[in-house]
């Protein structure tokens, strides 16, 4: 699973005895994870998922185990355009790190937003940029968007992840088990 990052993606509001959390992510912004190597998550690189209506869920620091909302529950909506991918969320604080994360935020210690996906073969393109290389992403499967206090973008690091450009196709240069973690 994939993950990365921007800062002060999101926003809660109080409403109804529940909490409203909405965050954007932004598309088509260059990044640099490692010296010498970037990433682009390029326009509606998530849409597959989303408009599958595929379950995507709103989890603590990316552990499945603190899920704050998903799409199954009705929950957490999920938007896909041009610009940026988009969350709403209604947390109601009825678990222990629900109201963790909750007070966490309000602390002002939780601010990034950051999206687990894996990219399948072909959905990614490696470019020589002088010294360094630009990986763009084109496509993504997403499976969760965590809020995070530290996020990936602009400070990430990178296991086990192939950063070798071969001669010629340069689609199939990482292995799908292989796993970039931001």
């Amino acid at each position: 699973m994939l993950w990365g990052a921007a800062y002060g993606a999101l926003e809660l509001r109080q409403e109804n005895g529940g909490v409203r959390l909405s965050g954007r992510f932004p598309y088509s912004t260059e990044t640099e994870l490692a010296p010498g190597k970037a990433e682009r998550i390029e326009a509606r690189a998530f849409a597959e998922r989303i408009e599958a209506g595929e379950d995507i869920h709103l989890l603590s620091g990316h552990d499945y185990e603190k899920p704050l909302a998903s799409r199954a529950a009705g929950n957490l909506t999920v938007t896909d355009t041009d610009a940026a991918l988009v969350i709403e969320a209604t947390i109601d604080g009825g678990t222990s790190w629900a109201r963790d994360f909750l007070a966490a935020h309000s602390a002002g210690l939780v601010r990034g937003l950051s999206p687990g996906f894996r990219v399948p073969t072909g959905g990614e393109r490696i470019e020589r940029r002088g010294a360094g290389l630009l990986r763009s992403i084109q496509r993504a499967e997403l499976f969760e968007i965590s809020a995070v206090t530290r996020p990936a973008y602009p400070q990430a690091q990178i296991e086990a992840r192939c950063w070798n450009i071969g001669a010629g196709d340069h689609t199939n240069v990482f292995h799908p088990l292989k796993r970039w973690r931001l």
